[in-house]
């Protein structure tokens, strides 16, 4: 396992301008473990959510682990979409001294990537994007539930 003082970094952004404003998913990890979250979509009015929790050191050495085991950091976004109308894709990592920083064009299904010049890299992308997604939008949820699970 390593060490929590080990230098780590993680921030993810995806978003867009349109209709409704400035709408997007945005979190950020760091060594410590503090994860912070924001949220903001301004459909049918709605507002700005934020909330930070801080992981334990285990947790942290597994979002590393799913890092690693993804080979994200082998990956390059030379060949891939840039931004465009429909909005960007940004995802830093920082692991000891290896670092990485993509920025493309926002992904919503695996039917965007396949016709792109590096479709293997952005699947490695998409793919790792999606778990972190669902791991952070549950460590929220349960870190919040109003009534705790009995």
């Amino acid at each position: 396992m390593e060490e929590p003082t080990d230098d780590f970094y993680m921030y993810f952004y995806s978003g867009h301008k349109g209709k409704f404003g400035h709408e997007f998913f945005r979190f950020e990890i760091d060594k410590r473990g503090y994860l912070k979250y924001s949220n903001n979509s301004n459909y049918r009015r709605d507002s700005l959510i934020r909330k930070e929790l801080r992981m334990s050191p285990t947790l942290l050495a597994e979002i590393k682990r799913i890092i690693k085991d993804s080979e994200i950091m082998k990956e390059t976004d030379a060949k891939w979409p840039t931004r465009d109308q429909n909005g960007r894709l940004q995802l830093e990592i920082r692991i000891s001294k290896e670092c990485i920083n993509f920025e493309t064009a926002k992904i919503t299904s695996l039917a965007d990537i396949q016709n792109t010049e590096d479709p293997e890299g952005l699947r490695v992308l998409y793919y790792l994007i999606q778990d972190f997604k669902c791991l952070i939008l549950s460590l929220i949820s349960l870190h919040y539930k109003i009534k705790p699970i009995a």
